[in-house]
């Protein structure tokens, strides 16, 4: 049992971090008087008072910190910030259940933006701020941020990191040391995230509602302060702006430190996934459009882009604000955009799926293998760029296409078993375990996840933290020879 002591101090500290991350809401519950300090007030001190129980326990208990020591701070993690997070949604709102609580804050903290919330209109503008800046702040990883601060205390970061970047290679390094990487990435993340602040009040938004939807987009969640998303403003600016920051934080945050770094836009042409992503978005966006026009969903060409394009961007990205109703839309539009959200965000970035890096080294190894079979002895590398890809990482994206598909039949049988309809039930675990938040039929744009019973709730939670995880993170922890010495 001595062997997990070092892990324990390591959880302690970040629970000890993630208490600051209630000081703004708090700070905004004073200053507006909304009546939810309390709630605050005592998250702060619990999160607090557990972290430095946990650390003081332990603080003898250093060492080098091993790979599965990475996976088991990571896991355990994830599992607990919600748990904490979900303190003042519990003491503010008491008749919400510990599962529907608990869901929310995964939700938060996993970037996806499923909700089982209504009447957010009324809710305190402090709460309204927590919920969205847990997608701010597990946008680009709570685990990040600790690898950013936690060796001046002692603790290496090189396995969190590991544990925690996505994308299949997650050994590649922007700077000679971990802790400065990470925060060279935190600072680019936060420049993006006041220029995303500024413009939205710039295209209307007063300095609360534009925090909360900055908090949102720069972490590709879902959460909004209205009950009608961002369709509730009806500003064609508003959502130029989510649109365009969307598509940002769906770049991987590495060329974007790059780019800052060399100071040359060259940068974003020469990654691999920027081409495709924008190229695949474009066609979406347009594809769609025709589609409503075909329909006549909209009157006239415009309405169906304006429509079209930001909802296409916002799920596919995995961002999941809406501006209207898609799942009314030709059943073909709101398909299609599901299917976008598993694959089309870079590795790297804030959105969930699969990745386009890996989406494109599996179309490569399928092309590859029907030109073996053509000429068996030919040899053709999978390339990227001009680099080629070697097969050990060919064969673990293989293995997690696998994984990711295997994944989603499960869960959706199980959500099937359980008395949920095919529609609701595939829907929910793609937009789950994409992070992306919106699905179908009892579940789409209109609806939240209320209508679930706790059992189904349960399993929509456990695909929310294992697509953030990205799969293997969490698997792995759950296989008995992890467990072996």
């Amino acid at each position: 049992m001595g062997e997990f002591l070092p892990v324990v101090r390591v959880i302690g500290l970040v629970l000890v971090l993630f208490s600051g991350t209630m000081v703004l809401p708090l700070a905004m519950s004073w200053a507006l008087d909304d009546g939810a300090q309390h709630a605050y007030d005592e998250a702060i001190v619990l999160t607090l008072a557990a972290g430095v129980l946990l650390s003081a326990v332990t603080w003898r208990h250093q060492r080098e910190l091993k790979v599965r020591d990475g996976y088991l701070i990571v896991v355990f993690s994830w599992a607990l910030l919600p748990l904490f997070a979900a303190i003042p949604l519990l003491i503010y709102l008491p008749t919400l259940s510990f599962t529907d609580a608990y869901f929310e804050c995964m939700s938060g903290l996993t970037t996806t933006g499923a909700t089982v919330l209504s009447n957010l209109d009324r809710l305190p503008p402090s709460i309204n701020v927590w919920r969205a800046q847990m997608h701010w702040v597990g946008g680009l990883g709570i685990i990040l941020l600790a690898v950013a601060i936690l060796p001046l205390l002692g603790v290496g970061g090189r396995q969190l990191l590991k544990a925690e970047a996505p994308g299949p290679m997650k050994d590649t390094r922007l700077t000679p040391r971990i802790a400065e990487t990470a925060k060279g990435l935190w600072k680019v993340y936060i420049v993006f995230t006041l220029l995303c602040w500024l413009s939205f009040i710039a295209a209307g938004l007063d300095w609360i509602e534009a925090l909360i939807h900055t908090f949102s987009v720069m972490g590709l969640g879902g959460f909004s302060s209205h009950d009608a998303s961002l369709g509730f403003f009806n500003s064609p600016a508003v959502e130029a702006v989510a649109a365009l920051f969307a598509l940002l934080a769906g770049l991987n945050w590495a060329t974007h430190f790059i780019v800052w770094r060399q100071r040359s836009l060259m940068f974003y042409l020469r990654d691999p996934e920027v081409r495709v992503f924008l190229l695949v978005l474009g066609a979406s966006c347009v594809g769609v459009t025709l589609v409503l026009r075909l329909y006549e969903v909209y009157p006239d060409f415009l309405s169906a882009f304006r429509f079209a394009a930001f909802n296409v961007i916002s799920m596919a990205t995995t961002l999941g604000l809406v501006t209207t109703d898609f799942a009314q839309w030709p059943f073909i539009a709101p398909l299609w955009m599901l299917f976008l959200c598993s694959f089309i965000t870079c590795s790297g970035s804030t959105g969930g799926g699969i990745k386009m890096i890996r989406a494109i080294i599996l179309y490569k190894q399928v092309f590859r293998e029907l030109i073996r079979s053509l000429h068996p002895n030919v040899i053709r590398p999978v390339k990227l760029g001009r680099e080629t890809v070697p097969n050990n990482i060919v064969f673990a994206v293989l293995a997690f296409a696998f994984v990711y598909m295997a994944s989603l039949v499960s869960l959706t049988l199980v959500l099937v078993a359980s008395g949920l309809d095919v529609v609701t039930a595939f829907s929910a675990v793609v937009a789950c375990i994409n992070n992306t938040g919106p699905g179908l039929g009892q579940v789409g744009p209109s609806a939240t996840y209320a209508v679930l019973t706790d059992f189904q709730t349960w399993v929509c939670t456990f695909a929310m933290m294992l697509g953030r995880l990205e799969l293997f993170t969490l698997l792995v922890v759950l296989t008995p020879a992890f467990w072996r010495k």
